[in-house]
């Protein structure tokens, strides 16, 4: 649809800044960009149905038998099966005729017609009817929890001309609910209609904000739902975490399909991992994929760390395995083998021992002399450490001359009575 938010012919876009809350209701998911708009087509093979949407994203056909000058956006009154009913025009032209043959709709004369433009008394008796909704929802679920009806009511819709409403629930079994449509049109005065719908569509109707910070998908832009499985969260190498990977409506994201196909382009020339990578080491164990980097992770088992291997390397791996070789590791087929540093440094080695020798022995004699130095009394008496040696020698001056001759003790003058030691020299003791 073409855009009414100050757009003009040969001017930039000015957009009309209200962030998501545009009064033309040019923001919403039932709003079609028509890129036929600009053309003008000839009256007589002008199209003449149109698509015209409704509350909560439901979508129409209806003809336009009177030629009725249509802009997209206009509020309009439709056909009902019973009455008539209040929508807005969401495209119209050719893009209908190719909306119809998508969605295999055919052109006959069951398409509903399109009676007149809706004026201001419509509008107004279709806000009356807009405030039924909340308290015939609320007193609904009252009367449902009282017959103990297994089904989940989420939305009411009355029809334009209040003599119609339709009331969408969700529910897992089959529910019997003649008693409960009784009932409804007893209290309420209204033809009622139960319309069973997905927890996807009861999501969308509802509404709210996403793990990712947005409004929901299924309540802006996204009308048609596809079936998600949990191939796509491997395939994305994604945690099977139900909490995660569920939406508020209990079933798998909607968001899981969206980078499906590049992942799966990019998973062709990755290997599938069945077994664990022989090694001379042990068995490797595939841990991590990075489908994009092409890089895939190893680890053994009594390892902790983790060995990033490329595609090709892996590849390598697989038909050595296949071969019945083994490679030494991860890196590398063959070990390699190392050369011993003694042998590389042999000259260096003998050198470094010769001095080494010599440095000891110059210790081991400086630390003798350091023993006699310090020990002197081990120099007087060198036989201090025989025992026996002793006790035959207690007393040195046994044999001595002067202990043969008592009278040399007297006959020497130069002796002192108080110094019994002997000078050599005779001289007077200092």
């Amino acid at each position: 649809m073409g855009c009414a938010c100050g757009t003009k012919k040969g001017e930039k876009v000015g957009g009309c800044e209200n962030n998501g809350a545009c009064g033309t209701g040019g923001c919403n998911k039932m709003n079609v960009f028509d890129w036929l708009s600009n053309m003008d087509m000839p009256p007589m093979d002008r199209f003449d149905v149109a698509e015209v949407r409704f509350k909560n994203g439901h979508k129409d056909f209806y003809r336009n038998t009177d030629h009725l000058n249509l802009t997209t956006g206009d509020a309009v009154i439709v056909e009902a099966q019973t009455g008539h009913h209040l929508g807005h025009v969401s495209m119209q032209g050719e893009l209908v005729r190719l909306q119809m043959q998508k969605k295999k709709v055919a052109n006959d004369a069951e398409i509903k017609k399109i009676y007149r433009l809706a004026n201001q008394k419509d509008f107004e008796k279709f806000e009356e009817i807009k405030k039924r909704d909340l308290p015939t929802l609320y007193r609904t679920r009252e009367i449902i929890k009282q017959l103990k009806l297994n089904m989940k009511l989420s939305d009411v819709e009355f029809q334009a001309d209040n003599t119609k409403a339709t009331f969408f629930y969700s529910a897992e079994d089959r529910v019997d609910f003649r008693e409960l449509i009784k009932l409804l049109a007893t209290e309420f005065k209204v033809r009622v209609e139960m319309r069973q719908i997905s927890l996807r569509q009861e999501a969308g109707r509802i509404g709210g904000i996403g793990v990712c910070g947005r409004e929901l998908c299924c309540s802006t832009w996204l009308s048609d739902f596809k079936n998600v499985a949990t191939s796509a969260a491997r395939y994305q190498n994604l945690s099977l975490n139900p909490s995660k990977l569920s939406g508020q409506c209990g079933r798998l994201k909607c968001c899981l399909n969206y980078e499906l196909e590049t992942y799966m382009d990019a998973l062709k020339g990755i290997p599938e991992i069945e077994a664990p990578l022989l090694t001379e080491r042990g068995e490797a164990r595939l841990q991590k994929t990075d489908i994009f980097r092409r890089i895939m992770w190893f680890g053994f088992k009594e390892d902790n760390n983790w060995y990033p291997l490329n595609i090709d390397r892996v590849n390598e791996i697989l038909e050595m395995n296949r071969e019945g070789k083994k490679p030494a590791s991860l890196d590398a087929n063959e070990q390699e083998v190392k050369v011993p540093i003694a042998k590389l440094n042999s000259d260096l080695a003998s050198m470094d021992k010769k001095f080494q020798d010599k440095s000891r022995g110059k210790k081991k004699k400086k630390n003798k002399n350091q023993d006699r130095s310090n020990n002197p009394s081990q120099n007087k008496n060198p036989n201090r450490g025989n025992p026996n040696q002793n006790k035959n020698n207690s007393n040195p001056n046994r044999n001595s001359p002067n202990r043969n001759n008592p009278n040399q003790r007297r006959n020497n003058p130069n002796q002192s009575p108080n110094n019994p030691t002997n000078n050599s020299k005779g001289g007077p003791t200092e």
